[in-house]
């Protein structure tokens, strides 16, 4: 009496269907990327996407004046507060010019480090100034920043005392290494041959700076701005430290969720920084900035 023929063992069927998988993955590279990139793009959309958009809809809500409790009613109050309440338009008048300001200064001192780290110094040299521009990063933020408060007190050793100007040096010293890295990129991709054809056609250095070296790494020194803006932009704790009674938007949001407990308001003051970086990534984006980052 015959039997009929037995089912494949079910681990030679999932082997079969790996196999299959992986066959059709190297045919399809547009496949293969979207598997390799639908785990971190989950984790973005919810992780930051989803806090963007929990924090946009808590700014149309608002809080009761007598329980604290949040009120999830539609309101333009809190927009309307922060557009026509003076202080707050000067709040984010005062931290746009501050983040302007660290860059401008970044920028300034940034560019001829990179040079001379990318140009001048032996490719030995370089990984080593590389190191040192990477060693502060490791210190801890808070270290740092108090640092800079003992040496602006009236008996440091600097001693300009607490303020907006504290503040855009210690920003700048913090930020500094996000400037330097882009900048020390974009000219390690500038070939010489560039420079010494400047040279050879009686291009003395500020011209060849002008028409070469500064059209060429526009960019990377943008993407360098993109860093030091933003995070100026939102920063609070060295404004905190340092600042004395200065105020920025990071102050007011963080005193509107601690001191104030206003959650609904501090989230519409959050939306400022974030519609101004919105605006600057887009005119950013055409100087081909956002590939060197």
């Amino acid at each position: 009496m015959s039997t009929a023929a037995a089912s494949p063992p079910g681990p030679s069927r999932r082997a079969g269907l790996r196999r299959g998988l992986a066959a059709a993955l190297h045919r399809h590279a547009g496949a293969r990327l979207a598997l390799l990139l639908s785990a971190p793009l989950a984790w973005l959309g919810v992780a930051y996407l989803g806090a963007l958009a929990a924090l946009l809809v808590t700014a149309f809500w608002s809080t009761d004046s007598f329980t604290g409790e949040l009120v999830r009613t539609f309101t333009w109050a809190n927009f309307r507060d922060v557009l026509t309440v003076e202080v707050y338009r000067t709040v984010a008048l005062r931290s746009l010019l501050v983040a302007v300001a660290v860059t401008l200064i970044d920028v300034v001192i940034a560019f001829p480090m990179a040079f001379a780290m990318a140009k001048l110094a032996s490719r030995r040299a370089q990984r080593w100034l590389v190191i040192a521009v990477l060693t502060p990063l490791w210190a801890s933020y808070l270290v740092k920043a108090y640092a800079w408060r003992v040496m602006l007190s009236s008996d440091g050793l600097l001693g300009w005392g607490y303020g907006l100007p504290a503040t855009i040096a210690t920003l700048a010293y913090l930020w500094l290494p996000y400037m330097i890295l882009p900048i020390y990129a974009g000219l390690e991709r500038l070939p010489d041959s560039l420079l010494d054809a400047a040279g050879d056609l009686g291009a003395r250095g500020a011209r060849t700076f002008r028409t070469v070296v500064w059209p060429l790494t526009f960019p990377a020194v943008v993407a360098g701005s993109v860093f030091t803006f933003s995070l100026s932009l939102g920063d609070y704790i060295a404004v905190k430290i340092v600042g004395g009674k200065s105020q920025l938007i990071g102050n007011v949001v963080y005193d509107n969720i601690g001191a104030a407990g206003n959650l609904p308001f501090a989230a519409a003051v959050a939306t400022v920084p974030v519609l101004i970086m919105l605006v600057y990534l887009a005119a950013v984006r055409r100087t081909g900035a956002l590939e060197n980052l």
